[in-house]
């Protein structure tokens, strides 16, 4: 199990923890709210992320071959989304997350409990970060 997947295992897990989905939504705000902001230098609209019904902006670089992201959205519950992703994808090498699967959405049921703006907005905000990967590689 690499980093990813064992990162995708703990938010699986965590979100075990709660019974319903009030709570876990719930969840989901409190990770965005413990999200460390993005420094406003990062807000342009070249790091805005296309797809997403919110604002959210994504910034990226490479430290020592692993890409590091910083990411915020203007939304409590996309904000929560964005932190989990950073959980999963940031201090991760370009390759591993080009490969990675994104099945974990399912198992926690983010594919079904989110309206479907917010999951075409998570799927962009996926794509950004792979895309953003893979340039890196290249």
């Amino acid at each position: 199990m690499n980093d990813i997947q064992a990162a995708q295992q703990e938010i699986i897990d965590d979100f075990a923890l709660f019974d319903d989905w009030q709570d876990k939504y719930a969840h989901i705000i409190d990770l965005g709210r413990s999200l460390e902001p993005l420094d406003e230098i990062h807000k342009t609209e070249t790091n805005k992320v296309k797809g997403c019904q919110s604002q959210v902006w994504m910034y990226s670089c490479t430290e020592e071959d692993r890409m590091v992201y910083k990411a915020e959205s203007d939304a409590l519950i996309v904000n929560g989304l964005v932190a989990i992703l950073i959980r999963i994808y940031s201090g991760r090498q370009a390759t591993d997350i080009v490969e990675a699967s994104n099945d974990f959405f399912a198992q926690v049921g983010l594919d079904k409990h989110l309206s479907m703006n917010r999951t075409n907005g998570l799927f962009s905000m996926m794509k950004e970060i792979k895309q953003r990967a893979a340039t890196s590689l290249a």
